[in-house]
Protein backbone atom coordinates (compact mmCIF):
# COMPACT_ATOMS: atom_id res chain seq x y z
CA UNK A 1 0.00 0.00 0.00
CA UNK A 2 1.49 3.32 -1.04
CA UNK A 3 -1.02 5.60 0.68
CA UNK A 4 -4.42 5.57 2.31
CA UNK A 5 -5.58 7.17 -0.95
CA UNK A 6 -4.92 3.84 -2.68
CA UNK A 7 -7.51 2.08 -0.53
CA UNK A 8 -10.85 1.54 -2.28
CA UNK A 9 -12.70 1.88 1.03
CA UNK A 10 -11.15 5.32 1.54
CA UNK A 11 -12.18 6.38 -1.98
CA UNK A 12 -15.73 5.09 -1.53
CA UNK A 13 -16.08 6.75 1.86
CA UNK A 14 -14.88 10.07 0.41
CA UNK A 15 -17.64 9.87 -2.21
CA UNK A 16 -20.08 9.02 0.57
CA UNK A 17 -19.10 12.17 2.51
CA UNK A 18 -19.86 14.31 -0.53
CA UNK A 19 -23.26 12.64 -0.91
CA UNK A 20 -24.07 13.26 2.75
CA UNK A 21 -23.15 16.94 2.39
CA UNK A 22 -25.42 17.26 -0.65
CA UNK A 23 -28.23 15.47 1.15
CA UNK A 24 -28.05 17.51 4.34
CA UNK A 25 -28.06 20.83 2.46
CA UNK A 26 -31.76 20.21 1.87
CA UNK A 27 -32.55 19.56 5.56
CA UNK A 28 -34.65 22.13 7.42
CA UNK A 29 -32.75 25.12 8.82
CA UNK A 30 -33.46 24.04 12.39
CA UNK A 31 -31.41 20.87 11.75
CA UNK A 32 -28.30 22.80 10.77
CA UNK A 33 -26.74 22.21 14.20
CA UNK A 34 -28.59 19.01 14.95
CA UNK A 35 -28.98 15.92 12.82
CA UNK A 36 -27.38 17.52 9.76
CA UNK A 37 -24.17 18.41 11.62
CA UNK A 38 -24.03 15.01 13.32
CA UNK A 39 -24.45 13.17 10.02
CA UNK A 40 -21.67 15.20 8.48
CA UNK A 41 -19.33 14.52 11.41
CA UNK A 42 -20.06 10.80 11.31
CA UNK A 43 -19.50 10.61 7.56
CA UNK A 44 -16.26 12.62 7.73
CA UNK A 45 -14.99 10.36 10.50
CA UNK A 46 -14.93 7.31 8.24
CA UNK A 47 -12.24 8.35 5.70
CA UNK A 48 -10.45 10.51 8.28
CA UNK A 49 -9.86 7.57 10.61
CA UNK A 50 -8.80 5.33 7.74
CA UNK A 51 -6.19 7.94 6.79
CA UNK A 52 -5.01 8.49 10.35
CA UNK A 53 -4.75 4.77 11.03
CA UNK A 54 -2.81 4.15 7.83
CA UNK A 55 -0.26 6.74 8.96
CA UNK A 56 0.39 4.97 12.25
CA UNK A 57 3.43 2.79 12.94
CA UNK A 58 1.72 -0.39 14.04
CA UNK A 59 -0.85 -2.86 12.77
CA UNK A 60 -2.60 -2.65 16.14
CA UNK A 61 -3.08 1.11 15.80
CA UNK A 62 -4.19 0.80 12.17
CA UNK A 63 -6.83 -1.76 13.17
CA UNK A 64 -7.97 0.45 16.05
CA UNK A 65 -8.62 3.36 13.68
CA UNK A 66 -10.36 1.06 11.20
CA UNK A 67 -12.68 -0.03 14.01
CA UNK A 68 -13.39 3.62 14.80
CA UNK A 69 -14.32 4.09 11.12
CA UNK A 70 -16.58 1.06 11.39
CA UNK A 71 -18.31 2.60 14.40
CA UNK A 72 -18.84 5.84 12.51
CA UNK A 73 -20.34 3.88 9.62
CA UNK A 74 -22.84 2.26 12.00
CA UNK A 75 -23.60 5.70 13.43
CA UNK A 76 -24.36 7.25 10.03
CA UNK A 77 -26.45 4.23 9.08
CA UNK A 78 -28.65 4.92 12.11
CA UNK A 79 -28.79 8.63 11.37
CA UNK A 80 -29.94 7.95 7.81
CA UNK A 81 -32.83 5.92 9.21
CA UNK A 82 -33.69 8.77 11.59
CA UNK A 83 -33.63 11.31 8.74
CA UNK A 84 -35.84 9.08 6.63
CA UNK A 85 -38.26 8.56 9.54
CA UNK A 86 -38.51 12.33 10.01
CA UNK A 87 -39.25 12.78 6.32
CA UNK A 88 -36.04 14.67 5.56
CA UNK A 89 -35.16 12.17 2.84
CA UNK A 90 -37.65 10.36 0.66
CA UNK A 91 -35.66 7.22 -0.04
CA UNK A 92 -32.37 6.54 1.65
CA UNK A 93 -31.90 3.08 0.15
CA UNK A 94 -28.99 4.07 -2.09
CA UNK A 95 -27.10 5.69 0.78
CA UNK A 96 -27.95 2.78 3.08
CA UNK A 97 -26.59 0.40 0.44
CA UNK A 98 -23.44 2.52 0.14
CA UNK A 99 -22.79 2.52 3.87
CA UNK A 100 -23.37 -1.24 4.12
CA UNK A 101 -20.81 -1.71 1.34
CA UNK A 102 -18.35 0.56 3.15
CA UNK A 103 -18.85 -1.42 6.37
CA UNK A 104 -18.16 -4.67 4.51
CA UNK A 105 -15.04 -3.18 2.93
CA UNK A 106 -13.82 -2.03 6.34
CA UNK A 107 -14.34 -5.50 7.82
CA UNK A 108 -12.44 -6.98 4.89
CA UNK A 109 -9.56 -4.56 5.39
CA UNK A 110 -9.48 -5.27 9.11
CA UNK A 111 -9.26 -9.00 8.38
CA UNK A 112 -6.57 -8.46 5.76
CA UNK A 113 -4.49 -6.27 8.05
CA UNK A 114 -4.79 -8.77 10.91
CA UNK A 115 -3.80 -11.75 8.73
CA UNK A 116 -1.03 -10.14 6.74
CA UNK A 117 0.42 -8.11 9.60
CA UNK A 118 1.13 -5.44 7.01
CA UNK A 119 2.91 -2.29 7.94
CA UNK A 120 0.46 0.48 8.61
CA UNK A 121 3.02 3.13 7.71
CA UNK A 122 2.37 4.61 4.28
Amino acid sequence: MQSHKDLNVWKKSMEFVQNIYRLTQAFPQEEQYGLSAQMRRSAISIPSNIAEGAARNSVKEFKQFLYISLGSAAEIETQLEIAEGLGYIADGKTLQTNIIEIRKMLMGLISYVAKKKISAKV
